[in-house]
């Protein structure tokens, strides 16, 4: 008989238990659940990418991501439960807004993110391979408001490739390839080795003042490996190209990047979350 009401004791217990469990695990609460931090973009080709990280809130349900055209009304544009969104509703050249909140199972909403967070999408392509003029003339100039590869006569041509004779001293001389810019207004500046196509997010702001340092003042540059160059427009646009590959002494191939939003100088994502100030709009070109 005892050992009967300890069975029945123990059973009554472990449903008491149970029941608790199950009336405390799911608390309904007015708190919503923390904003969304680190919020940032990745510049595309007609996409824009923003990535946030995660919300430690055991009752999440999903983000809601927010887009602006001004910073100042944001339009809902969709959930996920991912900690990243890509917006392909956008056009190159224009630039948009982006803020993230988080809703719990109660439907609690946080406050949108506090970063200020906004990207101009802008075109861009790969493995585009340019001749020496001397190779072949027609296949030696690139066109980068028309991202096509024209001869280097062409009026239209930023840019061509050339293979001349580099002399490192008196003694000791070598050849190479050179880019050649078409325009006197035009500019370019080697940013140097860059380990991938994005590591050059954006134009350094010390091109905003008279005694910036780093653009060619010969009009050309010579091409190294691996290197990511900068180029300024004649009509105020900025891109970047980089170079993957060398063939001498025929030919090079690079990839590219170009602004379509005069004067901004935003050409790819920032780096891990890096704060995305990287944009800005210049009235005309400064002179040099």
């Amino acid at each position: 008989m005892k050992q009967t009401f300890v069975i029945i004791m123990l059973f009554l217990a472990a449903l008491f238990i149970g029941c608790e469990d199950s009336t405390t695990k799911y608390v309904t609460s007015d708190v919503p659940p923390a904003v969304p931090q680190g919020v940032y973009s990745i510049t595309g080709d007609e996409e824009v990418t923003v990535i946030w990280l995660p919300v430690q809130d055991a009752d999440l349900k999903e983000y809601r991501v927010w887009r602006s055209y001004d910073d100042s009304l944001y339009y809902y544009l969709d959930a996920t439960t991912n900690t990243y969104y890509v917006d392909d509703s956008v056009t190159n050249g224009a630039t948009y807004f982006y803020a993230v909140s988080s809703v719990d199972k109660n439907n609690n909403e946080s406050d949108l993110s506090y970063e200020t967070v906004f990207d101009t999408p802008r075109p861009q392509g790969t493995n585009v391979l340019l001749y020496s003029m001397f190779q072949d003339p027609n296949r030696s100039g690139f066109d980068l408001s028309s991202h096509a590869v024209v001869p280097f006569y062409d009026a239209n041509a930023d840019f061509y490739l050339d293979f001349d004779t580099v002399f490192k001293s008196p003694d000791t001389q070598t050849e190479a390839f050179f880019i050649n810019l078409t325009d006197t207004l035009i500019d370019i500046q080697d940013m140097g080795f860059t380990h991938d196509f994005d590591e050059i997010s954006y134009v350094p702001d010390t091109i905003l003042n008279d005694s910036a340092a780093g653009w060619s003042e010969v009009g050309w540059s010579e091409v190294i490996f691996g290197h990511t160059y900068i180029i300024w427009t004649a009509d105020n646009h900025f891109a970047k190209i980089r170079i993957y590959q060398i063939f001498e002494p025929s030919a090079i191939a690079f990839d590219w990047a170009y602004q379509t939003a005069p004067g901004n100088l935003e050409l790819s994502p920032p780096k891990n979350n890096e704060e995305n100030n990287s944009s800005h709009i210049i009235d005309g070109k400064l002179l040099k």
